[in-house]
């Protein structure tokens, strides 16, 4: 491996979107030669019709990449997805389960956020983001029959719980009544402790009980800790209850030895504590029964976190003789090795697996699931789930609100 290739991987890929990338390379073009900049050897350019003729140029480009992307989902139903023209522009591209209507999304977060009158600032990534989250939350509405959610950071602050009474319950609540399954897949691995995932959900389920939800509405909510592997579902009274993996399709679950799953986090441990060793990192490792992670004393960057999940991944992918370029769903156990904002963990099993052992449970295909998160990343552990699913990239419980209203208002029309 070569300087430059570790430079280029470690040091700027995890840190990358590529397809958000690629957008916004795209509209940065017309943002460049179009925009008025004032000059002292030109007459003065007060700006008259930027905007619309800006949003025009950048709906014909989303026009274009919505376009790209339907051929792309039809290359892909043919089994040769690499043959697209969007696979050649954006190699590392994935499935989209859904059209994407780009123009009509970027119209609607324009109208809002004024994308096209700025004369100074282009398209940034985060508005991309949230063009892409607007177009799925459009196509997926009509047909949604389950959302998945991240807990930190996507419906309450990281570390926090979950606050009763605020606008996020009501819209849960909602969705638990137009009969879509609603579930929170976490990293926080309690084991069976159904009342530890009670406490961090208590405003949630206090919620429930105050909108005298039915059994059947109540029953449609579940829990789902350490990434896939501690499943439990909201009963009658309002409480969790904890589901063995005997009374659900989990056969990946069930083949992993309890041998091979210490190894593996041996492993996992081995590497964190290098990590603390040679970065000289005040921090405490836990150890648990399918987890390691490293919890710092102190703050730590977002660099050294993500050199503590990067390091984590290859040394787990080594182990079960997977490659360098070889992902985490890749090898024998798959696992999760994450940048947790404020910690650095890793899991066995990962979010991929929950999200199926939930579409399973409830049948819903991946055009009909929405996960919802915040570490897309490839150091973030809600990656994984876009291959089985529909996905919206949020960055705070806010975020996740907007989305959720925006589907309601879809849906209630």
């Amino acid at each position: 491996m070569t300087s430059q290739y570790r430079v280029n991987y470690h040091l700027r890929a995890h840190k990358r979107d590529h397809l958000i990338e690629f957008i916004k390379g795209m509209l940065l073009t017309p943002f460049v030669l179009y925009s008025p900049q004032p000059s002292a050897l030109l007459p003065a350019n007060n700006g008259a019709g930027h905007e619309s003729e800006n949003a025009q140029r950048f709906g014909e480009i989303f026009a274009s990449i919505e376009e790209l992307i339907e051929e792309h989902r039809l290359f892909t139903k043919q089994g040769i997805p690499t043959y697209s023209r969007l696979a050649k522009l954006v190699p590392s591209i994935g499935s989209f389960f859904t059209q994407l209507p780009l123009l009509h999304a970027f119209e609607r977060v324009n109208q809002h956020d004024k994308i096209s009158a700025r004369k100074h600032v282009p398209p940034s990534f985060n508005d991309i983001r949230r063009i892409l989250n607007m177009a799925q939350v459009m196509a997926i509405a009509p047909h949604l029959q389950l959302v998945t959610f991240d807990g930190d950071m996507t419906l309450y602050a990281d570390g926090q719980n979950f606050e009763e009474d605020t606008a996020l319950t009501a819209l849960l609540i909602g969705l638990l009544r137009r009969q879509i399954t609603v579930a929170i897949v976490t990293a926080a691995g309690y084991g069976e402790d159904a009342p530890r995932y009670e406490h961090r959900l208590s405003g949630l389920l206090a919620g429930f009980e105050k909108a005298a939800l039915t059994p059947q509405e109540a029953g449609r909510f579940y829990v789902l800790g350490g990434e896939c592997n501690f499943l439990f579902r909201c009963t009658p009274a309002y409480r969790l209850e904890y589901i063995p993996d005997t009374h659900y399709e989990a056969s990946a679950l069930r083949a992993w030895t309890d041998t091979q799953v210490q190894q593996l986090l041996d492993v996992a441990e081995a590497e964190l504590r290098d990590c603390v060793e040679r970065m000289a990192i005040s921090a405490q490792i836990l150890r648990k029964p399918r987890a390691v992670g490293l919890v710092p004393q102190a703050q730590l960057t977002r660099e050294q976190l993500d050199e503590c999940a990067l390091s984590s991944q290859l040394a787990l992918l080594k182990f079960q003789g997977g490659s360098p370029k070889s992902q985490p769903c890749d090898v024998p156990i798959p696992f999760c090795a994450f940048n947790g904002g404020n910690d650095c963990w890793v899991d066995i099993g990962n979010k991929l697996i929950g999200v199926r052992i939930l579409q399973d449970l409830v049948g819903s295909p991946p055009a009909a699931t929405l996960h919802v998160g915040d570490q897309f990343l490839s150091t973030g552990n809600d990656l994984s789930t876009r291959t089985a699913c529909c996905t919206c990239w949020i960055i705070n419980p806010e975020e996740t609100q907007n989305i959720l209203a925006e589907l309601e208002e879809i849906q209630t029309k």
